[in-house]
């Protein structure tokens, strides 16, 4: 492609998600987060978000940082918790059958319980 040629909105968007796993002042990048969530808390998210002036990523960032931070905070480093919080596991899926017949090793998943809102 010629230097002077015009992108396509394709090609804008391709460039784009290129970039994003290096971008930031860090350069350690972002993460695609793609999920469904309750109507409750979405509306609340936008609530939330409206009040406080900011975009619903920065707001689910700052509440997913503070929490991560609270819970370092009550672990002793270096502990079983310590590391089994730093643990990169698999999820548990609907192929986890699949999974084992195959030979995988997939280690169940403890459910942690959230702290209730009041």
């Amino acid at each position: 492609m010629e230097k002077n040629m015009a992108k396509t909105a394709a090609q804008r968007q391709a460039a784009y998600r290129a970039r994003r796993p290096h971008a930031g002042n860090d350069g350690n990048g972002e993460r695609c987060l793609n999920v469904w969530i309750d109507t409750r808390a979405s509306l609340a998210l936008a609530r939330l978000a409206r009040r406080y002036a900011v975009t619903q990523r920065a707001l689910i960032e700052r509440l997913v940082i503070a929490e991560d931070e609270r819970t370092l905070a009550e672990i002793e480093p270096d502990s079983v918790q310590w590391h089994a919080y730093f643990a990169v596991t698999s999820l548990r899926s609907n192929d986890d059958d699949h999974t084992r017949e195959k030979g995988g090793n997939m280690a169940p998943v403890q459910p942690v319980m959230l702290p209730e809102t009041t």
